[in-house]
């Protein structure tokens, strides 16, 4: 299967296989109008396995989600053919609006305009809690 290079757009690589529909609908992707490709299972020597989105366009990107979703994700912004920018997506310290909290006696069950916030307290569990309980967040499976 060939998937063609793109002149000016978004790659995002080593993606864990089978995340990649869970990122194109957590990212909004079928709402823009240009080229998009998802490539899932692609082989990889680092990863056994692994998903490839290719974007037509330059957008902007939720990295903080991108880094809950799937952390060690790569972005590789394409400009007239060209790789301009690669970044490396680490797990965000702070997560706003991704997820919500579970507490039903948290104030964002009540108060509804306030955005679900979490902060990260451990990096090696994954593990966020929100910054008005303290309750820990749920894991996140789209």
């Amino acid at each position: 299967m060939v998937i063609g290079a793109i002149k000016d757009g978004i790659v995002l690589d080593h993606i864990t296989a089978g995340k990649s529909i869970l990122i194109y609908s957590i990212l909004g992707l079928g709402k823009l109008d240009c080229t998009i490709a998802t490539i899932q299972n692609a082989e990889s020597t680092k990863m056994g396995r692994k998903d490839i989105i290719k974007i037509g366009k330059v957008i902007d990107i939720d990295f903080t989600a991108l880094g809950y979703i799937d952390p060690g994700i790569t972005v590789n912004v394409i400009r007239n053919g060209v790789r301009a920018k690669r970044d490396h997506i680490l797990l965000p310290d702070r997560i706003k609006g991704i997820i919500k909290c579970k507490n039903p006696r948290c104030i964002t069950s009540c108060e509804q305009e306030l955005v679900h916030e979490f902060r990260l307290v451990d990096r090696e569990n994954k593990i966020y809690r929100c910054v008005y309980c303290d309750s820990e967040a749920p894991k996140y499976t789209g």
